[in-house]
């Protein structure tokens, strides 16, 4: 460099060669400047995640030749050389080495960095490049069902998990509300017109989505301050490590105070039917749409910067009000239009949700005229729940527009072991086989909530670096020796069962919940504790009997403690059922020692899961509200945010609320302070009725039990956040307790 500055100096190459000199020290030191980025950041990661064996990995920058992610991996010099296009591509190539040399795992659910004091040479250069420019992440309900309380700590593990699994587009929408609270007083809004516009923390989902206003809140300032500061950090890391975050935009939600600010603008009162009031929305037609989304981008782009990705999402659950094409083209090109004011760079980057929830609504002429509105490479398709249901083959791929293979396996964050793990290792490889793929250009993970079926998260980012189908055999061979630090036979085959049954993906769309879940009844399923299992429960007993087996042995490791709990919660949540039609088919035969003796059997085992769930934190309320009081800065705020914990994985809304049980969780103190409580309510209504020979009213007990459940969300008690007790020991105890009685009940 010094002899670049020294040339350029000399008196030859004064006037106008300087000119060229200049550019030339520009464009190299601009190259430099971008490997020392992608080197410091990539270092750094490494040492956060790997500290003590940091020294042992060099880190250097690869030019790609495709223009997409590359990475290279080689031991030279007693060091690990890792190389790469981009500080995520250097991540993904040391989660490639640790996983296939140094058999290590780094999961949300179990984690297993044993490394060896002299690590596993590599013998041969290991080069991978991807053919995939987007591998995309989370889903607006992410935000909401699993990341509402997360602070930097824990985003700067989520986001280190991203890189070591080759994502480089997140969605990244935290500190919304703070950049709308500015774009409003810029308007003129006063805080009290906008009180009842903004969700609390917990709802931001829907909020964004327009779905809801208010709901949650009023939000506090100190909040949409804290959360500008941490979307700062997080924007700021992910771009570090060569990420884009896809930030959002105006779709046209504005608060009901727009009406009285602006008499003259076109709004239109919209309804998701789901026990929330109106929201409105700005008509694109109107001269203001453009004009609010060029203000928003503006402001957004000063607190965040940009990548030019803005996600917006028309309609999310919401139908339009004409089926017209043309109405729907001159929408979306206006909506486009509004970003493209802002940003001649923008690029919409919309999530397809809507062409599958509302498939009776968007047929082929509806979605071509949505899409083809806007130019092929100013837009990009996520494919939500390609696992599901593969949207693209019945648009032609799309209409020309790049889109992303997505898989979206968990909703509402609800507890179960799911997925669909047969078409999830072959869906993207076959899908960039197709000839009809058109522009396919991703894969990513679009999850209504994530830290649960880590394998299924595992097995789609595998993707990243392939074209060809997963082998599923070797894969789990893989997956079990890396997560139990050994090559066990009984776990191999603990896991051949469990991709059999729970991870077979037939039949049901995501996972089945249990019925201690569900709001008391005499029905094997509610409206949103759906019992349907995808498998005969028996078959999944012999994976039990293996995992307590490894579990007497001595298997340790994290992750084996993890899924021996998980596997247990299941076969426990599954023989819920069983009990519960027991003690109704006692109840209706007017037995009253049968109905007894079984209600309390019923009782036992919610105890004995809260026990279980009770050893991992994991499986425990007592963070979840713990994180939330944690961002109140007052006994008010507190209060608040631990109401909004509650009441989402309870009743989601108020006391009629039609989506209570929608995001219901086994966890630890969960089970014991609301599910049980709740069962033991029910028992006593139908044994009084025993007693009195009157019939049960289940309509009055209804209304009784939403307003108890509402009084329980809006109480305020702390809860474990620690362990108790020891998974192994739990574990072996329950099997001992219960294996043999499941087992005769199921043949009977």
């Amino acid at each position: 460099m010094n002899n670049i500055l020294k040339g350029c100096s000399s008196p030859k190459f004064l006037g106008r060669i300087n000119w060229f000199c200049l550019v030339f020290f520009f464009i190299v030191f601009s190259k430099t400047a971008s490997a020392q980025t992608i080197t410091s950041s990539a270092r750094s990661l490494v040492e956060r995640v790997i500290p003590s064996h940091a020294s042992h990995f060099e880190v250097e920058e690869l030019t790609s030749k495709s223009g997409k992610d590359e990475f290279e991996i080689e031991s030279k010099n007693d060091k690990i050389v890792l190389r790469g296009s981009s500080g995520v591509a250097v991540a993904s190539a040391l989660y490639h080495y640790l996983t296939e040399y140094a058999h290590c795992q780094v999961t949300w659910n179990g984690t297993n960095l044993a490394l060896p004091a002299k690590l596993p040479v590599v013998p041969n250069k290991i080069s991978k490049a991807t053919v995939y420019n987007f591998r995309y992440n989370f889903n607006y309900c992410t935000f909401s069902y699993s990341m509402s309380w997360w602070n930097w700590e824990r985003w700067q593990k989520e986001i280190d998990w991203m890189a070591l699994h080759g994502i480089n587009m997140p969605l990244a929408i935290t500190g919304e509300e703070y950049t709308w609270l500015e774009v409003y007083k810029d308007m003129g809004f006063k805080e009290d017109d906008l009180k009842d516009f903004f969700s609390g923390p917990a709802y931001f989902g829907w909020f964004w989505m327009g779905n809801l206003d208010g709901w949650g809140g009023p939000l506090p300032i100190s909040w949409m301050e804290s959360h500008k500061t941490l979307q700062q950090q997080i924007v700021k890391r992910e771009r570090e490590l060569g990420m884009k975050p896809v930030l959002p935009a105006f779709t046209g939600h504005v608060p009901a105070a727009f009406k009285k600010k602006f008499p003259k603008a076109q709004l239109k009162a919209t309804n998701w039917t789901n026990g929330f009031g109106d929201t409105y929305i700005l008509d694109s037609q109107d001269p203001m749409f453009a004009e609010i989304g060029k203000k928003f981008l503006d402001k957004q782009t000063k607190l965040y910067g940009t990548d030019h990705l803005y996600s917006a999402d028309t309609f999310n659950e919401n139908e339009p009000p004409t089926d017209e094409p043309e109405y729907l083209s001159k929408l979306s090109a206006r909506i486009y239009d509004g970003m493209n004011q802002a940003d001649p760079d923008a690029v919409w980057v919309m999530q397809g949700w809507l062409f599958y929830s509302d498939r009776k609504f968007w047929k082929a002429p509806q979605i071509e005229a949505l899409l083809k509105a806007v130019p092929d490479d100013k837009m990009i398709l996520l494919d939500l729940a390609a696992e599901i249901e593969p949207v693209w083959k019945r648009t032609g791929a799309f209409y020309g527009k790049p889109w992303i293979w997505n898989m979206l396996n968990n909703f509402g964050g609800n507890v179960n072991l799911f997925g669909r793990m047969e078409g999830v290792a072959k869906g993207p490889a076959e899908a960039w086989n197709d000839p009809n793929k058109k522009r396919l250009e991703g894969i990513g993970l679009t999850m209504e909530a994530i830290e649960q079926n880590p394998v299924i998260y595992e097995l789609t980012m595998d993707h990243t670096w392939r074209t060809t189908p997963i082998d599923l055999d070797d894969w789990l061979k893989k997956y079990a020796r890396n997560r139990y630090g050994k090559d066990d036979p009984d776990l191999n085959q603990a896991w051949q069962i469990l991709r059999k049954t729970v991870y077979n993906g037939k039949e049901i769309r995501d996972g089945a919940e249990s019925i201690v879940t569900g709001r008391p009844t005499l029905d094997s399923t509610t409206i949103w504790t759906r019992t349907k299992l995808n498998y005969a429960p028996e078959e999944l007993l012999p994976a039990w009997d293996l995992f307590v087996k490894s579990a007497k042995s001595g298997s340790k490791t994290d992750g084996f403690r993890y899924d021996l709990v998980d596997v247990s919660r299941q076969v426990l949540a599954n023989y819920a059922l069983v009990l519960h039609k027991k003690w109704v088919a006692a109840f209706k035969k007017g037995g009253k020692t049968a109905f007894k003796k079984h209600s309390k059997e019923f009782i036992d085992l919610i105890n004995d899961m809260d026990a279980l769930l009770a050893t991992r934190k994991d499986f425990l309320l007592g963070p979840w509200i713990a994180d939330a009081r944690k961002w109140g800065n007052n006994a008010e705020e507190k209060a608040l945010y631990e109401q909004n914990a509650r009441d989402l994985i309870t009743l989601w809304g108020d006391a009629n609320s039609p989506l209570h049980e929608y995001s219901n969780r086994q966890w630890s103190g969960l089970l014991s302070d609301f599910y049980r409580p709740r069962w033991e309510k029910f028992f006593l209504m139908l044994n009084n009725s025993h007693e009195t020979g009157k019939g049960p009213d289940f309509g009055a007990f209804e209304k009784t039990i939403s307003q108890w459940e509402w009084k329980w969300v809006n109480e305020q008690k702390s809860f474990p956040i620690t362990e108790k007790g020891s998974s192994l020991d739990t574990a072996v105890k329950l099997h001992t307790k219960y294996r043999q009685q499941i087992s005769n009940d199921y043949k009977k």
